[in-house]
């Protein structure tokens, strides 16, 4: 009997170096490899490149030197001075942000529609058809024509995910998006993450929440000083860490919140 294949990689970062001005280097040389279907949660102390490690793989930021790769092919390479992104295949990644960032003077339906129509040529009709049905999924179907600002943060949080999701992304990004929110609100925001990770969704996430990290992630990615330390199942890198660094971060945010 054959062996068999493995998946390739839907995300490969090579050697990623990542700084601000001369003295503040974020990334260090840093690694990863994604699977299709994956859901890779980053944690790690403040400062250590999380959010950062996401804003390049969304190519909002320059790098100073590696390169990210999505399906196979070139994505993002540093030469020279210049980072070079593959904008057709900037489109097929979404991102979610702790801040929501929705157009405030765009009603909910408004604000899913307009990528589609812009960067596609979707027809408005089109577009607001998948509009409706996403918004079904999530439980927002009455808010089409809210706006923002009528919104609760959690329902402003889902309509984020949902606008996202309508450029039928192959990767989803998640940045902190439970920090901002009140406690009774995190239960609803994290049930839609969940909710696309049982649809197979390959995302990668940075979050705080313990809890959410040991439920929702196949993999979890300790990252301190610019580079991945532990990378492994979430029952190993969260209940039995290898590295001495890992288990003082554990054990500092598990006192924290108890």
């Amino acid at each position: 009997m054959t062996a068999p294949i493995a998946s390739a990689p839907l995300l490969c970062i090579r050697d990623l170096h990542k700084s601000y001005g001369e003295h503040i280097k974020v990334l260090q040389g840093l690694n990863i490899e994604m699977k299709p279907g994956e859901r890779v949660v980053v944690i790690g102390p403040s400062g250590g490149g999380k959010s950062t490690l996401l804003r390049v793989v969304m190519g909002l930021e320059q790098i100073q030197a590696g390169s990210v790769s999505l399906g196979g092919k070139p994505y993002i390479d540093a030469r020279g001075r210049k980072t070079v992104i593959d904008t057709e295949l900037r489109r097929k990644i979404g991102m979610v942000f702790q801040h929501y960032t929705l157009f405030p003077h765009l009603s909910i339906m408004e604000n899913l529609v307009l990528a589609p129509r812009k960067v596609n040529a979707e027809s408005r009709a089109s577009a607001t058809e998948r509009g409706r049905k996403i918004l079904d999924r999530f439980g927002l179907a009455a808010k089409a024509d809210a706006y923002p600002s009528q919104l609760s943060g959690g329902q402003k949080q889902r309509v984020a995910i949902a606008r996202a999701l309508m450029l039928d992304p192959q990767l989803m990004l998640f940045d902190e998006v439970t920090s901002a929110l009140d406690p009774e609100l995190v239960a609803e925001v994290e049930a839609v993450i969940l909710q696309l990770a049982e649809q197979g969704m390959p995302m990668m996430m940075v979050t705080h929440d313990m809890w959410f990290a040991r439920n929702v992630a196949s993999r979890v990615i300790f990252c301190a000083g610019g580079v991945v330390v532990e990378d492994g199942p979430p029952e190993q890198v969260l209940g039995h860490p290898r590295e001495e660094r890992t288990r003082e971060f554990i054990n500092r945010v598990f006192h924290i919140k108890t």
